[in-house]
């Protein structure tokens, strides 16, 4: 128990949980943006086709059970999700690294030392050489 105590509070299983915790809200964003902004036009350009309406049915429904069917409709259609979700944080990321870059890139001030300042370290660097 000792053990597990030991493993449960470290650092990185806290900063581990907070990653997954962080990431699910971020992927329900995304599979928002997904299926209520983007799909819907793309939908449209490609004349209200709906991939998970598509299926093989292997058993007609009866009154006792209902209908054996493949969905690969249902699978398609989770196949241009993820490509579209992949494309939407792969842009998420791009941007990230390009806004780091610029922060890098920025010139760090240059301190300006006063001219009186640098008398007086002229002054002392004379004085302790014994001029």
């Amino acid at each position: 128990m000792q053990d597990f105590k030991k493993f449960a509070m470290r650092g990185n299983v806290i900063d581990l949980a907070v990653a997954v915790v962080i990431g699910a809200a971020f992927g329900r964003i995304i599979s928002s943006l997904v299926s209520d902004i983007i799909m819907p036009p793309i939908g449209l350009l490609l004349g209200g086709v709906d991939f998970s309406d598509l299926l093989i049915t292997l058993k007609d429904a009866t009154t006792e059970a209902a209908a054996v069917t493949i969905n690969y409709g249902v699978f398609i259609q989770h196949i241009v999700d993820f490509t579209i979700i992949a494309f939407a944080i792969f842009m998420v990321v791009k941007a990230f690294e390009k806004a780091k870059r610029k922060e890098e890139a920025k010139p760090e001030a240059v301190a300006v030392i006063p001219e009186q300042e640098k008398l007086l370290a002229e002054i002392r660097d004379l004085l302790k050489a014994g001029k």
